[in-house]
């Protein structure tokens, strides 16, 4: 029986002491928080079994092993052993639509824990944020300075400024270091320039920063476009020749004047998706699902009813549906054609099928929150990633995570390397085998079509980049923070949206 070995580390430590030294958090995040842009939904009765399952085995498998809890937790055997705590809990409640594919052994050998959680897939966060803590958006007045500022304290933060926790360099070492992740896309969020809290230079100044060799792609960036604002559509050229975008990125909800629009809408959808055909940068990466509420928000528009009408209008554009419908207060089953109100992941799936979109069409669905959301909830875990295989296609799922939002991605990672649907869901309802083969599509290779990307190219540079040395050293003094940075109570919510005079964070 061998010594369990990290799975949560790739160098000299960034931080001093560890930063959960009596190892209180598990490595997979068993809680409630939210990215800011929804209420947090109460932890289930077997989301807090599993927790108190797992904390309890904790304790008792680091003893067994003559380990700290905290080197436990930190190990491959500490994740596999969080893992098998999940099973057991869900079992008991009745969610076995789903489960991770976890031997019991795995717990305390640390050669079977590292064949089922160290896989080598070519990893593509295709959704991911920081903010620049220096920016001009750090006035008093502006709601994102107050809403993050509200984020709870994590070991990061001071008294003074808990943004220090959203960093550029924190954001590296959560997704680059204490991940598994590869390369990433960094994406933008809601608000115009002076008040966002990432400008499009400040995202390429990050891109330089983790890029040392000229041809090495590991950062990626966003053109963001809000078509009702003048001059926006006219802009999108400046983007594309000063920063080499690589998509472009479009809140629908989002209006100046709290009114949204459909991306078919004449006077706004549809100019801007025709300047990004002839800028010949055809993807559209457009936020659908996760209603934001507030004043600058139209919860309608959050509906993916409109991708199946402009994906059919537009054959020759990508639109890459960000959070795939999905939303936390819509419990997730089948899909039902005749269902009178279609919400959710369900929502997404009737406008493809009602106008003809053909599963490994133009439309692509993205995980970032969504999987997050129900990996704590096998069943409806199960039947969304079921319908996303079955009716957006198997080639046309792509992974992101919503980092920095929830600190490092890695249990993310975890928990849908070892996933699996339940073979009598799969029996019912047709949804495929979740095969090594087909995470390795959702992982990365299905992101590297439309972003035209070659694994290959991006490996042979990154083992050569700035972070890869770092990585290198990194390994034997990992340490992960096991944090997530959003509000993770109602209160802790509303609080935050009160500051925020109505505006999500």
């Amino acid at each position: 029986m061998g010594w369990c070995t990290r799975v949560h580390g790739k160098g000299d430590s960034i931080m001093a002491e560890p930063m959960d030294p009596e190892g209180k958090r598990l490595p997979i995040k068993l809680d409630s928080t939210s990215n800011g842009e929804f209420m947090p939904q109460p932890v289930s009765r077997a989301v807090r079994a599993a927790n108190a399952l797992a904390h309890t085995g904790a304790s008792a498998l680091a003893r067994r092993l003559g380990l700290s809890r905290r080197s436990f937790l930190a190990s491959s055997c500490g994740a596999a052993a969080t893992l098998l705590a999940m099973n057991r809990a869900y079992s008991q409640a009745g969610m076995e639509g789903g489960f991770f594919e976890v031997p019991a052994e795995a717990a305390l050998e640390r050669e079977v824990a590292d064949a089922v959680l160290g896989g080598n897939e070519f990893i593509f966060d295709v959704q991911s944020h920081h903010v620049n803590p220096a920016g001009q958006w750090r006035s008093w007045l502006n709601p994102w300075n107050v809403a993050l500022r509200f984020f709870p304290q994590a070991d990061c933060a001071d008294e003074d400024d808990a943004i220090a926790c959203l960093t550029e360099e924190h954001y590296i070492k959560e997704i680059f270091l204490d991940s598994d992740t590869d390369i990433a896309v960094l994406s933008s969020v809601p608000y115009p320039r002076e008040d966002n809290p990432l400008t499009i230079e400040e995202a390429a100044a990050t891109r330089r920063t983790v890029e040392a060799l000229e041809g090495s792609r590991r950062l990626l960036i966003h053109g963001l476009v809000h078509p009702q604002l003048p001059g926006a559509i006219d802009d999108m050229s400046r983007l594309k020749e000063e920063y080499a975008i690589a998509a472009w990125k479009t809140y629908t909800q989002w209006g100046p004047d709290g009114k949204g629009y459909w991306l078919h809408d004449e006077r706004f959808g549809v100019p801007m998706i025709e300047e990004a055909r002839k800028l010949e940068v055809p993807i559209i990466c457009v936020h659908k699902g996760l209603p934001l509420p507030g004043i600058l928000f139209e919860e309608d528009y959050a509906s993916p009813a409109d991708i199946g009408v402009v994906a059919k209008m537009f054959p020759d554009v990508t639109f890459i549906v960000y959070h795939s419908g999905y939303e936390p207060s819509v419990v997730e089953g089948p899909y039902d054609p005749e269902g009178q109100r279609q919400l959710g992941v369900n929502a997404l799936v009737h406008s493809l099928v009602s106008n003809g979109v053909a599963p490994g069409s133009n439309v692509y669905a993205e995980l970032g929150s969504t999987w997050r959301g129900v990996m704590q909830k096998p069943t409806e875990a199960a039947h969304l990633l079921g319908k996303l295989f079955k009716y957006v296609g198997e080639d046309r799922v792509l992974w992101g995570t919503d980092s920095i939002w929830y600190g490092s991605p890695q249990d993310q990672i975890l928990a849908f390397r070892t996933f699996q649907i339940a073979e009598a869901l799969r029996e019912q309802y047709g949804y495929p085998e979740i095969t090594a083969e087909l995470r390795a599509k959702v992982f990365g290779l299905n992101a590297i079509v439309p972003y035209r990307i070659s694994p290959d190219e991006v490996r042979r540079h990154i083992a050569r980049d700035v972070v890869a040395p770092v990585k290198e050293n990194y390994v034997e003094v990992a340490d992960p923070s096991f944090y997530t940075y959003g509000p993770k109570t109602r209160r802790e919510f509303l609080d935050l949206m009160k500051l925020t005079g109505g505006r999500p964070a």
